[in-house]
């Protein structure tokens, strides 16, 4: 993870209203440092886990970091594939939905973005806890 000197960021995509792992989502990282102009540093895709393991360590002088995660082809993509292949238990949870129609028409959340503050030196992950109609960040482990 961190060697001491290099600062690095790992993140994940828990789907809560499955409980699942949000795989395939497009993530971008970008990072600002004193000049408070912000660069695009990397992108990634969640893999089968819904983690991002391969984004770059952050350049000396870094002092924020904006990670973009684009959720909408995930959720229309889910969506589609819930509706093709529901099966007789599914149906309960999807009728105890506050909003089932408005799922069907893309997500609320169409993207997610999370800016945090970085010291030199330290890893920080960042997981994601998404639903459709909501989503909540932490500094994880």
């Amino acid at each position: 993870m961190s060697d001491g000197t290099t600062t690095s960021v790992s993140t994940h995509i828990l789907d809560t209203s499955i409980g699942r792992p949000a795989a395939g989502v497009a993530v971008e990282m970008s990072v600002c440092g004193e000049s408070a102009a912000w660069t695009v540093h990397g992108t990634s895709v969640t893999d089968a886990d819904g983690r991002c393991k391969d984004l770059p360590a952050l350049p000396e002088g870094t002092t924020r970091v904006r990670l973009f995660f684009a959720v909408e082809p995930y959720f229309t993509h889910r969506t589609s594939d819930h509706h093709s292949h529901q099966h007789r238990h599914d149906r309960p949870a999807e009728e105890q939905q506050d909003a089932p129609r408005a799922r069907d028409s893309g997500a609320f959340f169409p993207e997610v973005a999370i800016t945090f503050a970085v010291e030199p030196g330290e890893h920080y992950h960042v997981p994601l806890l998404l639903n459709p109609f909501g989503y909540s960040v932490y500094r994880g482990s």
